[in-house]
């Protein structure tokens, strides 16, 4: 168990509780509940809430894993340490996203919090033993599973794009993405990440991460409002720079 964390009662299951799996579809923006009322209250019986402050450790890679966790506010990095110690980000999660991925017992990555977190922590002996008795139940963590597959994919493929502006635009637009499926609006964006956080997440240089958003707001495409807000001014070209073909490396990126 971390020592960063505190348990407490849970909540009624009629107020906030364990619905926080959950698929969005990109298309549309919207989100789309997975669990009934009646599987968040199986759920609620055996989770418990711990809060984690900005920084602290959630758990270590190839650390024995008890416990998944479902995020109830607050953003985490899971990410996985090489030899040379340097840390590669595998994903930023958010409010509803569910981690703590095990092979063979033991957590596949490491995570941390990139801001004050609050989450249920499932056991896994006790959710492996609920979704033994429940089909339903079972297809929907399977569901949520292949989401967070699907966003590895999507991973990939940005970093293997070559064009830095594309890669920029690229996770500003996830990013839109993700608080317009909380609900939320999109007309200030939060980048709770480090500058250095979201070069790792996305393969480059800090160097290069800090010109290319400075090309953004120089082009009045992206207003940067301090680190951690930002305003889309211009959709229709911060689209056109994401979809930028991959044979094309003029990126037009400024110096200092």
């Amino acid at each position: 168990m971390p020592r960063n964390h505190i348990d407490d009662p849970l909540p009624p299951v009629h107020g906030p509780s364990i619905a926080a799996v959950a698929l969005w579809d990109s298309s549309d923006r919207k989100r789309t509940q997975l669990f009934s009322h009646e599987e968040r209250a199986q759920l609620s019986l055996i989770a418990s809430i711990v809060r984690f402050k900005k920084g602290n450790q959630i758990y270590h890679q190839a650390d024995q894993a008890g416990a998944v966790f479902n995020i109830i506010s607050g953003v985490v990095k899971t990410y996985r340490t090489m030899p040379d110690k340097a840390e590669h980000i595998t994903a930023f999660l958010f409010a509803d996203d569910l981690f703590g991925l095990t092979e063979e017992g033991r957590y596949v990555n490491s995570a941390k919090a990139v801001t004050a977190v609050t989450a249920y922590r499932i056991p896994i002996a006790a959710l492996e033993a609920r979704l033994r008795k429940d089909a339903t139940l079972e297809f929907h963590v399977i569901c949520k599973l292949c989401h967070q597959l699907r966003e590895t994919q999507r991973h990939a493929v940005l970093l293997g794009r070559r064009n830095a502006l594309a890669k920029v635009a690229t996770f500003i637009q996830m990013l839109e993405q993700v608080q317009a499926a909380g609900d939320e609006s999109t007309r200030e964006l939060n980048l709770p990440m480090s500058r250095s956080d979201i070069a790792d997440y996305v393969g480059m240089s800090l160097e290069t991460v800090s010109r290319s958003l400075r090309t953004l707001e120089r082009r009045r495409i992206v207003d940067f409002r301090g680190r951690h807000q930002a305003r889309i001014l211009d959709h229709r070209q911060l689209e056109t720079l994401a979809a930028r073909p991959e044979g094309d490396a003029d990126d037009g990126i400024v110096g200092p």
